[in-house]
């Protein structure tokens, strides 16, 4: 039986094979599946799943809330007040969290769901999306990096030792630079509510979270292996925005795609922290994305007047439409079979 910590959410522990147990929240009511699209989240460094609670939240997605539901991923170690991970705990690299994921969609019976990641998250579950794109309809990547770590993360990690119980502030400072990005001047309200954000994610940085295992995740961020998307099978949809680190990273990533209109990419003007800082622009692209895979389709598009058949009923609209896909996945690839 599940725990229940947050409103509306549910919590599940998982074993997987390789990366030991995985803490996963529920959002939404999984019954209703077959009637709801279903996400897959995994956050960025330095926070868990409440920042993807957080953003799910959000008035911009409420709509779309009301018709799914979310399946949020702590990386091991990330839950809240989690103790230190033990030293003959191996962590695992970014490829084996992305391939053990699948473990957390047979054990909630999840036949098919869209990944929905931040950064190290995002780079987690393109590599979900490669290992097992019969389960994945799509890929919703925010600032993902597909290179392996650059010259500007060896050099600021050089004067981090990553060692110890407390973070550094040079250690903060790569965080907050990471997940915000480029600092520019800004004037009244924004620089406010920006202000805000630095102030709440460094208080969580040293709040209920386990240095210890952020530092875990960083290592493994750092040390990740090139990810190749060009025979990528799910329709992937991009997000930066140009004050991001990895803006032209994400840029470059999407010219290199062979199947242009398998990928879209979305770049949102002076914010680096998209989900924080542009909620409703990007939930209006998550939607359109969706509705492309034949989910969320009783929403109308941004801008569009809703019209719908009195012959059909919402619930009808909002059922997956996967016969596009043409699926016929093999026994390996098949969800288990729910027991009654």
């Amino acid at each position: 039986m599940p725990d229940t910590e947050e409103k509306g959410v549910q919590k599940y522990v998982v074993s997987t094979d390789r990366s030991g147990d995985i803490h996963v929240h529920v959002q939404g009511d999984l019954s209703q599946q077959d009637k709801r699209c279903v996400f897959v989240t995994v956050h960025d460094l330095g926070t868990n799943h409440s920042s993807m609670v957080d953003y799910v939240n959000c008035p911009a997605m409420s709509e779309i809330k009301e018709r799914s539901c979310f399946i949020h991923i702590d990386v091991p170690g990330h839950e809240e007040n989690s103790p230190d991970l033990p030293d003959s705990y191996q962590f695992p690299s970014l490829q084996t969290l992305g391939e053990d994921l699948i473990t957390v969609l047979d054990f909630l019976h999840i036949r098919y769901a869209v990944g929905l990641g931040e950064g190290a998250g995002a780079n987690v579950l393109a590599r979900c999306g490669l290992a097992h794109p019969r389960r994945l309809l799509g890929l919703i990547l925010v600032n993902c990096t597909a290179s392996t770590s650059s010259v500007a993360d060896a050099f600021r990690t050089r004067f981090s030792r990553w060692k110890g119980t407390d973070i550094s502030q040079s250690e903060e400072d790569f965080l907050i630079y990471h997940k915000f990005g480029h600092q520019i001047s800004m004037e009244g309200g924004d620089a406010m509510e920006r202000e805000r954000m630095l102030s709440e994610y460094r208080s969580r940085l040293r709040g209920n979270l386990n240095t210890h295992n952020i530092k875990l995740y960083v290592k493994a961020f750092i040390n990740r292996k090139d990810l190749v998307l060009k025979g990528c099978q799910p329709d992937i949809l991009l997000i930066t925005g140009t004050l991001s680190p990895y803006s032209a990273v994400v840029e470059k990533m999407y010219k290199e795609m062979e199947h242009k209109e398998r990928v879209t990419i979305l770049k949102v003007e002076r914010v680096g922290d998209v989900l924080a800082e542009a909620p409703a622009k990007v939930s209006q692209s998550l939607l359109l994305f969706c509705q492309g895979q034949g989910l969320l389709t009783s929403l109308p598009p941004p801008g569009v007047e809703r019209r719908m058949s009195r012959a059909m009923s919402m619930e009808e609209y909002d059922k997956p439409n996967i016969r596009r896909l043409s699926l016929t996945p093999s026994a390996s690839e098949s969800p288990p079979a729910r027991k009654v």
